[in-house]
């Protein structure tokens, strides 16, 4: 096979892993506790968000679209294109 066509479709898989890293760290980065009633207080529940998990899921989705980017732009760039035919000057 050709360098740049495994070089495209490794960057295309690498994109893939760190579409699915940022998705399990945005999962992960959200933490609930349940609070019990009180004696004139309500249950409820409260969400808190991990910045590190979030920032981490940031910058893989960022680095997934810049290999997207070079990926797309080795493929198309590799491609032959026809010459076109020279025209003599008048």
């Amino acid at each position: 096979m050709k360098r740049w066509i495994v070089t495209a479709l490794s960057e295309l898989g690498l994109a893939v892993v760190c579409l699915v890293g940022a998705v399990v760290s945005w999962g992960d980065a959200r933490r609930t506790t349940e609070f019990a009633t009180g004696d004139d207080q309500p249950g409820f529940v409260a969400v808190r968000y991990l910045p590190p998990l979030l920032m981490l899921a940031t910058v893989l989705v960022i680095v997934a679209g810049l290999l997207v980017i070079d990926a797309v732009a080795r493929i198309w760039t590799a491609r032959p294109v026809a010459p076109r035919p020279v025209e003599p000057m008048r």
